[in-house]
């Protein structure tokens, strides 16, 4: 398991393959795992591998409250693909060692093998990669949908917006929050499928069931 060299082109594409389809290193919000990946990170990813580079910002802005997201900061190869073998710890000084250098270096002329082999390996990954199905982005969705006033039907309104069906719409779990005087908000999950279905389109359908609903705001929205 692992990234290989996050430091080297190869190991920002291998990141940036990972995060195609997550938000986060683990879990769907931002913990110690993404400040061990993101330390290791000497800078900023290309603009071309975009999903590294979408997470990178992203762990950036949580510079000052690095030490208070959840989690226990574990050793780097404990993270990443579990097919790509992790080499940050590799031993550099063994003059012996008869292992061949697939990226090469630059103190020392590469090898007419190690150059063979390198090009097989990155053809494999490549290959590999490309035969990847293709990602369907999708994104988890918290609403909160307000009523008008402490005497409406909650269970109603509920039902209402779990009426609401769409190719790409899965409702979630949902609670009833008190917001002051009586009255409770209700405040449901769900993940959609970001080609088929947006906020627009879940704001305006909700707001439809006028007799019960005033209003409905966007508590929460994350990819996935």
């Amino acid at each position: 398991m692992g990234f290989g060299d996050l430091k080297s082109a190869a190991g920002l594409r291998v990141l940036n393959d990972f995060l195609a389809d997550k938000s986060y290193i683990e879990g769907y919000v931002p913990s110690q795992a993404d400040i061990a990946v993101f330390e290791a990170i000497a800078a900023p990813p290309p603009a071309d591998l975009y999903h590294a580079l979408r997470w990178y910002n992203h762990i950036k802005s949580y510079e000052k409250q690095k030490a208070s997201l959840p989690g226990v900061k574990k050793a780097l190869a404990k993270y990443g693909p579990a097919d790509v073998e992790d080499t940050t710890g590799a031993a550099t000084d063994n003059k012996n060692d008869d292992d061949i250098d697939l990226f090469g270096s630059d103190d020392e002329e590469e090898s007419e093998e190690a150059k063979k082999l390198r090009e097989e390996r990155l053809a494999q990954y490549e290959s590999k990669k490309s035969k990847k199905p293709a990602v369907v982005a999708k994104s988890s969705i918290l609403l909160d949908v307000k009523p008008w006033d402490d005497e409406t039907d909650m269970a109603k309104l509920e039902e209402c917006v779990r009426s609401i069906q769409a190719d790409g719409l899965v409702w979630g779990s949902s609670k009833l929050v008190p917001v002051g005087y009586g009255i409770k908000k209700l405040q449901i999950q769900c993940v959609v499928e970001d080609d088929k279905v947006g906020t627009d389109m879940l704001e305006e359908r909700i707001t439809a069931f006028e007799d019960y609903v005033q209003s409905m705001d966007v508590a929460a929205f994350n990819k996935i």
